[in-house]
This record gives structure tokens, sequence and C-alpha cells, in this order.
């Protein structure tokens, strides 16, 4: 039974969004450092943090990660209702994005998002939750 988190401290991403007729709450946890074990995160500059920093850093002992190599490491847990069966569920996937095309909402063409894609544990219709774009 995955438990939602009550903040976003120990996290590294979280959405929630409606998809359909359906639902899904996404978040990953921050991974350990592969030296310490303290969790990492991106790295704080003039008591700041770095918000489009393309590395992860332990604030414990500073060892620098990619933020590629760091996500491969990390699980994506989801809470979700199906838009199809409309049953609730919950899965647990490496935190890997896939780029899919959808309809823009405001614009009648298709654009190219990034999005945690898995099925449905009960009916096994495919789910896309696409991580937020501005507008």
């Amino acid at each position: 039974m995955l438990k939602e988190p009550d903040s976003m401290d120990g996290l590294a991403y979280f959405t929630r969004q409606n998809i359909g007729e359906g639902k899904a709450v996404a978040w990953v946890k921050k991974g350990p450092c592969p030296k310490c074990k303290t969790l990492m995160g991106k790295p704080v500059e003039k008591g700041k943090v770095k918000i489009r920093a393309k590395e992860y850093q332990c604030p414990k002992c500073e060892y620098i990660e990619p933020k590629d190599e760091h996500a491969a490491r990390l699980d994506a847990e989801i809470k979700y209702t199906c838009p199809g069966c409309k049953k609730e569920g919950e899965h647990t996937m490496p935190f890997k994005r896939k780029k899919i095309k959808v309809k823009s909402k405001t614009e009648d063409k298709e654009i190219t998002v990034d999005a945690l894609v898995f099925n449905c544990d009960k009916c096994e219709e495919k789910i896309i939750v696409p991580k937020k774009m501005k507008g």
C-alpha cells in the first residue's frame, strides 16, 4: 500500500492530475547518496536551491551526480483512478519518462510531452501521466 507524502521535503518530483475520466497522483522520493546515504538534492548556491540544475548534490559529502544518472536510480509511485474501468489502483515504476504526442488543449495540433506511461492493473488500459506544462 503506497502512502502519499505529507510534504515536498523528501521528494524529487510530485504531480496531481486529471486524466480524462480518471485521475493520478505521482511522486518520486529523493534518492540516497551512493557514498554516504544522505538524501541528495539540487545544489544550493548562496542559500538558494538551483532550480534548473543539471546535477544533484549530496548536502553532507558534496558528491555530485548528473541529473540523468540520479533519476535512473529513482522509482515513481502512482495512485490512480483508471479512466477506462474507474477502478482505483497503485503502481510503482522506474522514473523514466517517455516522449509522447498529445493533442494540444489550446491549439489544434499535436505536441510532444514527457510522460509516465503504464497500464491499469485491472483492465490493462494505457494510462499517461504527462509532465505539467505551462499554459
